[in-house]
């Protein structure tokens, strides 16, 4: 089992900084609406639960390519 690197801090209420082996990102939102989220390495992430055992997740990375989870 390969060992890993991950921390969170909370900011300022609403915004937290992540960190982790190979980027740091920040994440804005709060849990019960949308999250949005912005990587040092260009990627950026619109997240939000849905009732039930549902999420919906879009990543958009920085030469443009689009994927829908």
């Amino acid at each position: 089992m390969p060992l890993t690197f991950r921390k969170s801090f909370r900011i300022l209420p609403g915004v937290r900084l992540n960190i982790n082996k190979r980027s740091w990102s920040i994440t804005t939102g709060s849990r019960n609406g949308p999250r949005y989220t912005r990587s040092s390495t260009g990627r950026r992430t619109t997240s939000m639960d849905l009732p039930g055992p549902f999420g919906w997740r879009r990543t958009r990375h920085s030469k443009g390519r689009d994927r829908g989870y």
